[in-house]
């Protein structure tokens, strides 16, 4: 009966695959054909193959090669439901239908709604009383039929299973097989039939009744088999006819999608294919204007090569450069992968690295030039274009040692300098023969010291003018690098700009939307975006073309005139800067380095220039003058060149305060040895006091030390004074005080010069001063001039004029104080404490010389006063050779020392006197008691006074004689 069932009909399925996907309309037309129908009960005719259009499968625009059962490879529901799925080849399918047959998940339907249970409601509520008045009724009646047709399945089972139990097991199993000789052994066994012995009538009787065991169990088995089809016949039948009615359905909807694809094949003819047909022209015309413009923008590249040749020999290297960057970016973004240009990628590289090596050989070339260039001129940059333009591609190229270039040549540049001054020098000097002495320092120290001077000049001189050009040309330099990195921070400022831009935007151009959508209706892919994103890159590429067409040439071939205009605004505002703001700024800080190291090496080379003049000790024999004048035009080059590189230099200034040292060791020296040779020389005599020395005191007004100019033109008629003036006030002075007035001011006077050596000089001042008062102590006070000038004794006058000349100095000490003082540094003031010691050194001083002098008169009075006696006549001859001794006191110090200072010495001489009379008259036992022995006292302490104040300038001294008496017993 299924077998009568069986299809007729041939079913052909569509093209290929060809059709182009569509999506279903939510609302499609109706179309007229028979609704569907519920299934019968009864099996329907079998169908007649008379189905109409079921032999081709229609497409949705064109007729392609029909399918027959012979197109088909794989039984399709058969793999789709392959149990043994997860064990199959993952290229099982992609072999022959493509690798984007996978599985996917199914996407739910959009247009269907998410049913859930709130959709049963009301049927459930409508249904639920039915249900439990039918479950009520099928308590009350259950259904005899059933339970009958249950018990007797029941029993038929139950026989069934007893019967199918009695069948051996062997035939149940699935490797039943009789050719497998164990089991035909077991199913036959041929052991019963063996027909020797006579036994033939009984193994035919066992082969019988093995045949009707076998029959037997047959029956049981196809009794089974007929029981459980009769079981599920109704089933069957059901199956059997629902498969007709489905076959019925199948035909009218195959005729009814017939139809559809008829209607959409004469929609797609008449309204789609014009139309699709015009943008599919007009996307091919495009296309053919941006293969234009790709073959135009290959024929720009081919010109490079030879347009870079073109630059490079003009020596137009940023625009080569530029131009080799837009090259190298079009290969990469817009001709890569195509096989003519393969090597121009590897080729441009290796003509940059040519290129690179060309502006440092022209840069070093350049720096030569420059330094070679005369320095008597105004310091001016050499060609200040071309520099820029190399300064502009060293950085384009990330070259940024350029700068050690410069320093070299700066370096070979300085040490030429002091040769070619030295041999300038040495050609107007005919004592030096350059063929004999052929060395620099050698010739130097051949030179007096007039002529090394000039020559020392004249290298700073220049030096100052080669550090000018040095700074000009580094601030040429600085400012394209501070273009550049103005120009990055700018162009970093700007891109944030266009990115807020870029993500305020929200609408398309149309142009470009324009030819997505064009690209979508013919795109071979699924999405738009693939599509749009192809055309953005097309946009982008024809944009990069124009750029490359217009800003480098305008015709065939390439001109330089067009390349050069405004190169360094392209570099400065374009985007292939390559250093970063931190090398940039690290370039500066090497720039203004540089520069200080230029000041060194000029500092440096000086200072050869000095210590090889310095070798043989010439420098340490200079005299005042031309030390000073040494120290002024090196230190005036110091100065300057720290005002024009803004550092300060050590190593000049430490070799030039070096030799001030030296100097002032030497100065020193100098003029202690000549003090201490004037001070054992020295007879302590009032010395006249020559015109000159009374000009040079006169000369110190309002604390100014400075040394008057001498006078050579002419004799000076004036005669010498006995006395120096100084400020209105007479000094008696010895000769070797009058030079060590002198020779302080000189002190003095070096400071004025040399204010860097003013803490040495005053220590050596100070130490001068010390020598002098310590040394006249010795040969006045300690009578060191008797052993060694042979003098008899040291007289009053001797102690007087010490006195004297120790005061003068010790005017001056606060006038040396003050001066010292205004040239040293707030720290270093406190060494004037050594001048406040030395003068209370010399206060001390004068204070035991007057204490001499009132000693010596302590003697005289007290080997006269020791014979004195109260008898005429009087005034007594001692009193009157007491007299005679005072007289000659005041005569020796009167004229040297001041009237002040002399009246507080006999002041003092006076105490002593009246200690000394007292002492002799309490010893003789004279009284205040109006005897006559008080009157002949009276008598000589009148004459004492008289003759005391007949002395100059003593006529008011106090010479109270009432305390030399002792009051009455």
């Amino acid at each position: 009966m299924a077998s009568s069932h069986s299809s007729q009909a041939k079913f052909h399925s569509g093209s290929r695959g060809t059709d182009a996907l569509y999506n279903k309309e939510q609302n499609p037309t109706p179309l007229c054909f028979l609704a569907p129908r519920s299934l019968p009960d009864v099996c329907p005719k079998e169908p007649t193959g008379e189905g109409l259009a079921l032999c081709s499968g229609p497409s949705v625009v064109a007729e392609h090669e029909l399918w027959t059962v012979y197109s088909s490879k794989v039984n399709l529901p058969a793999a789709l439901n392959d149990p043994r799925l997860a064990k199959r080849e993952s290229d099982f399918f992609t072999k022959s239908w493509g690798l984007d047959f996978t599985e996917t998940d199914v996407m739910p339907a959009f247009y269907l709604p998410n049913i859930n249970r709130d959709h049963f409601v009301t049927y459930l509520q409508e249904m639920a009383q039915k249900e439990q008045i039918h479950q009520r009724c099928k308590k009350i009646c259950p259904n005899k039929d059933s339970k009958d047709t249950v018990s007797s399945v029941t029993s038929n089972n139950g026989k069934s299973r007893t019967e199918l139990e009695q069948v051996p097991k062997i035939f149940f199993k699935p490797d039943f097989a009789l050719e497998d000789p164990a089991t035909f052994n077991t199913v036959l066994p041929w052991s019963h039939f063996n027909s020797t012995g006579g036994r033939k009538t009984r193994d035919w009787a066992s082969s019988k009744l093995l045949q009707e065991k076998l029959s037997h169990y047959l029956d049981v088995v196809e009794v089974n088999i007929a029981q459980q089809i009769s079981l599920r016949s109704e089933a069957f039948f059901h199956a059997m006819s629902s498969q007709h009615e489905l076959q019925d359905q199948l035909r009218e909807t195959q005729w009814a999608v017939s139809v559809l694809r008829r209607g959409t094949t004469a929609i797609d003819r008449v309204m789609c294919q014009g139309p699709l047909q015009a943008l599919c022209t007009t996307l091919t015309r495009n296309n053919c204007v941006k293969l234009h413009n790709k073959l135009k923008l290959m024929a720009t590249v081919h010109q490079t090569q030879p347009t870079v040749q073109l630059l490079l020999s003009t020596s137009e290297f940023v625009g080569a450069l530029e131009l080799i960057s837009t090259t190298k970016e079009v290969l990469q973004q817009e001709l890569q992968g195509i096989t003519s240009f393969r090597h121009l990628g590897s080729q441009l590289c290796e003509l940059e690295k040519l290129i690179d090596k060309m502006m440092e050989e022209d840069f070093s070339i350049y720096v030569r030039s420059d330094f070679s260039s005369s320095l008597k001129d105004e310091p001016h940059v050499l060609e200040k274009e071309r520099l820029e333009s190399l300064v502009f591609g060293l950085l384009r190229q990330k070259k940024l040692d350029f700068l050690c270039i410069y320093s070299d040549e700066m370096i070979v540049a300085a040490k030429a300098l002091v040769t070619q001054c030295v041999a300038e020098s040495v050609v107007n000097i005919e004592e030096i023969d350059t063929e004999v002495t052929n060395k620099l320092a050698d010739q130097m120290r051949l030179m007096t010291f007039a002529q090394w001077f000039e020559l020392l000049k004249k290298i700073l001189e220049n030096f100052l003018l080669f550090l000018q050009k040095i700074k000009a040309t580094l601030n040429v330099i600085r400012n394209v690098v501070l273009k550049v990195l103005y120009s990055n921070q700018k162009n970093l400022v700007l891109d944030k700009y266009v990115a807020g831009l870029s993500v305020q935007e929200t609408s398309v151009d149309p142009v470009l939307q324009g030819e997505a959508e064009l690209a979508y209706l013919t795109h071979e892919g699924l999405f738009i975006s693939d599509a749009l994103s192809e055309a953005q890159q097309q946009d982008q590429s024809s944009a990069l073309g124009c750029k490359i067409l217009q800003g480098c040439v305008d015709t065939p071939g390439y001109t330089t005139t067009e390349m050069s205009v405004n190169k360094d605004q392209n570099l400065m505002y374009g985007v292939n800067v390559v250093p970063t703001e931190l090398e940039l700024n690290g370039v500066i800080s090497n720039i203004q380095e540089l520069l200080h190291t230029a000041s060194d090496v000029s500092h440096d080379r000086c200072v050869k220039i000095l210590t090889a003049r310095a070798k043989d000790g010439s420098l340490d024999r200079l005299s005042s003058p031309e030390f000073v004048g040494l120290w002024h035009v090196v230190d005036a080059f110091v100065r300057d060149t720290e005002e024009l590189c803004g550092r300060r230099s050590v190593s000049l200034r430490g070799v030039l305060q070096s030799q001030a040292n030296r100097f002032v060791h030497r100065f020193h020296e100098e003029r202690k040895n000549k003090l201490s040779l004037l001070l054992d020389n020295e007879r302590w005599k009032q010395a006249e006091v020559p015109t000159e020395f009374q000009d040079l005191v006169n000369s110190i007004v309002d604390g100014q030390i400075t040394l008057p100019e001498r006078k050579t033109i002419g004799p000076d008629n004036r005669k010498p004074t006995e006395y120096l003036l100084v400020n209105g006030e007479r000094y008696a002075v010895v000769g070797t005080v009058l030079l060590l007035i002198r020779i302080f001011l000189e002190y003095c006077q070096c400071v004025n010069d040399v204010p860097s050596i003013a803490t040495d000089m005053l220590t050596r001042l100070s130490d001068l001063l010390k020598h002098f008062n310590s040394r006249s102590c010795q040969l006045v006070l300690g009578a060191g001039a008797l052993q060694v000038l042979g003098l008899k004794t040291i007289t009053t006058k001797n102690l007087a004029l010490a006195s004297r000349c120790l005061q003068l100095v010790v005017y001056y000490i606060p006038v040396i104080r003050a001066h010292f003082e205004s040239k040293l540094h707030p720290k270093q003031c406190s060494v004037l404490r050594h001048l406040d010691h030395i003068k209370k050194d010399y206060n001390d001083h004068i204070a035991e010389i007057s204490a001499k002098l009132i000693a010596i008169m302590d003697s005289v009075f007290e080997k006269a006063l020791s014979k004195y006696e109260m008898k005429a006549p009087m005034p007594s001859s001692c009193l009157r050779n007491v007299c005679k001794q005072m007289a000659k006191m005041h005569e020796a110090i009167n004229e040297l020392l001041p009237e002040q200072q002399t009246q507080m010495l006999f002041l003092r001489i006076n105490t002593t006197f009246k200690m000394h009379m007292k002492s002799q008259l309490a010893r003789l036992g004279v009284i205040n008691d109006g005897g006559p022995q008080h009157g002949l006292v009276v008598v000589d302490m009148a004459f004492y006074t008289d003759n005391i104040h007949a002395l100059k300038n003593l006529e008011l001294l106090d010479l109270n004689m009432a305390e030399i008496w002792e009051q009455k017993r």
